[in-house]
């Protein structure tokens, strides 16, 4: 891996609709010229909106996010997969059983559980987009530039 970097890293979660997504967006914007980049679901869902609303804040456009499952990756073989939730991490491990890829698992709260007004629901988005963040650029750090 040049740089300590690998070639390329896929995110999973439930839907590809949430953690994956802000996941993957962040990634590309930090390494993404380095780092191939995708992100699927146990199953497709939307992108939503709340996710697309908290990126924006940070000018990471995730808006034209396509989700898709396991099933529509056209290639499953990446240096690293990283899993955002139980069934994403099991749906990873049977898939990459006989290939030589990392496989790690962070726990991250799926914010769309939380209930109250939009105040309360963007900072809970928030919250896990920050978790996210500093997750990505402690496993995949930001390179001095030369």
């Amino acid at each position: 891996m040049a740089g300590g970097l690998p070639g390329s890293v896929l995110f999973a979660c439930t839907m590809n609709s949430i953690r994956s997504p802000m996941a993957e967006g962040y990634l590309k914007y930090l390494h993404g010229q380095h780092v191939y980049v995708d992100s699927v679901g146990v199953r497709s869902g939307e992108v939503d909106g709340f996710a697309v609303a908290v990126m924006a804040e940070l000018a990471i456009d995730i808006s034209e996010h396509n989700a898709k499952s396991f099933d529509e990756l056209e290639d499953s073989s990446f240096d690293v997969v990283v899993t955002l939730s139980p069934d994403a991490h099991h749906q990873a491990l049977e898939l990459t059983r006989s290939l030589a890829v990392e496989v790690e698992y962070w726990q991250t709260i799926d914010p769309s559980g939380i209930s109250g007004n939009r105040d309360v629901q963007l900072d809970a988005y928030r919250a896990t987009r920050d978790h996210l963040i500093q997750r990505i650029r402690h496993r995949f750090p930001p390179q001095a530039k030369p």
